[in-house]
C-alpha cells in the first residue's frame, strides 16, 4: 500500500505515521510533501493507492494541485477547518477526519477507503466538488467585521460583533442590543452593517432587524408564515417577515 501525506505541520505528519503504523501493522510505504509544488511533483513522477491530505499547506491549498493533476486516487481529507468543509466533504461522500481527530476515526476513514477500494468504486476526483469545497473555503476565509467603535458621552467603547445578539435599523443609524441587553448606536445604516457581517452568524429577518444565531433562545410559529424569536438581551421579540421565513428556516440547518 502505497501512501502520499499532503500536510505542512510536522506533528499532524507525525501523527499520521504513527496512526497508519499501528492500523498496517507496519511502517506504511509513503512520500511526504508540505507544499503544492512537491505533492504535483511526487504525483507527477509515482502512482499511490491512497491520499491523506490537509487542505493548507505552506504555499497554497491542496484544492489548487488537486485542480491541476489528473488523479485516479481515493483520497482521505485530513482537515482543522469546521463545519461547513465538514458538511460539504459529507454530502459529496469523501472521507475526512477533522482534526484534532482520534485513532478511531482515523482507522474508520481507513476502512472506508478499504470498502471503496475492494469495489473499485471510485475514479477521478469530482471536478464539482473541488469547486464547491474551495468556494466553501473562501467563504470561510473571509474577513468579517470583528467590532465596532461606539462614540459614547464619556469617550469611545469597542463593541465585539460576537456579543451582539440584535442589531435594529432607526433611520441611517442602527442600535445593536448585546447579550447582556445594553443597547449601542452605530454610526452606519443597516444595508451597509449586513455586508460586513458573516452570513453563517447573522441573518436579516426582515427589512429592519438582524439576529445573530449564537443568541436565539426560542423560536415560535406566528400568525401568516412568521416565526417569533427570543433573542438574549432583548425584551421585546424579532418576527421573521414572510417573504423571509422559508430562507431563514434553511439558514438555521446550515
Amino acid at each position: 500500500m502505497r501512501i502520499l501525506i499532503l500536510e505542512d505541520e510536522i506533528p499532524a505528519y507525525q501523527k499520521l505515521v504513527t496512526y497508519l503504523t499501528d492500523y498496517l501493522k507496519s511502517e506504511p510505504e509513503h512520500d511526504w510533501a508540505r507544499t503544492i509544488k512537491d505533492g504535483k511533483q511526487f504525483l507527477e513522477e509515482n502512482s499511490y493507492d491512497v491520499i491523506l491530505s490537509d487542505i493548507q499547506l505552506l504555499d497554497g491549498i491542496s484544492f489548487d494541485l488537486f485542480d491541476e493533476v489528473s488523479l485516479n486516487t481515493p483520497i482521505i481529507f485530513c482537515s482543522a477547518h469546521d463545519e461547513y468543509l465538514f458538511k460539504a466533504f459529507h454530502t459529496n461522500g469523501i472521507a475526512y477526519i477533522l482534526k484534532p481527530y482520534t485513532k478511531k476515526e482515523f482507522n474508520g476513514a481507513l476502512e472506508k477507503y478499504h470498502s471503496l477500494f475492494n469495489k473499485g468504486d471510485y475514479g477521478n476526483l469530482n471536478t464539482d466538488v473541488i469547486v464547491e469545497l474551495k468556494s466553501a473555503l473562501k467563504e470561510e476565509n473571509t474577513t468579517y467585521k470583528k467590532r465596532f467603535v461606539i462614540k459614547k458621552s464619556k469617550g469611545i467603547q469597542l463593541l465585539n460583533v460576537s456579543d451582539i445578539s440584535l442589531i435594529e435599523a432607526s433611520g441611517d443609524f442602527c442600535i445593536a442590543t448585546d447579550k447582556d441587553g445594553k443597547r449601542h448606536t452605530i454610526s452606519q445604516n443597516l444595508g451597509s452593517i449586513s455586508k460586513q457581517l458573516n452570513p453563517n452568524k447573522f441573518f436579516k429577518i426582515n427589512r429592519s432587524e438582524i439576529i445573530n444565531i449564537d443568541y436565539i433562545v426560542t423560536i415560535e410559529s406566528h400568525f401568516k408564515n412568521r416565526l417569533l424569536l427570543t433573542i438574549t438581551g432583548c425584551k421585546e421579540k424579532p418576527m421573521t417577515s414572510s417573504s423571509t421565513t422559508s430562507e431563514f428556516r434553511k439558514w438555521l440547518e446550515q
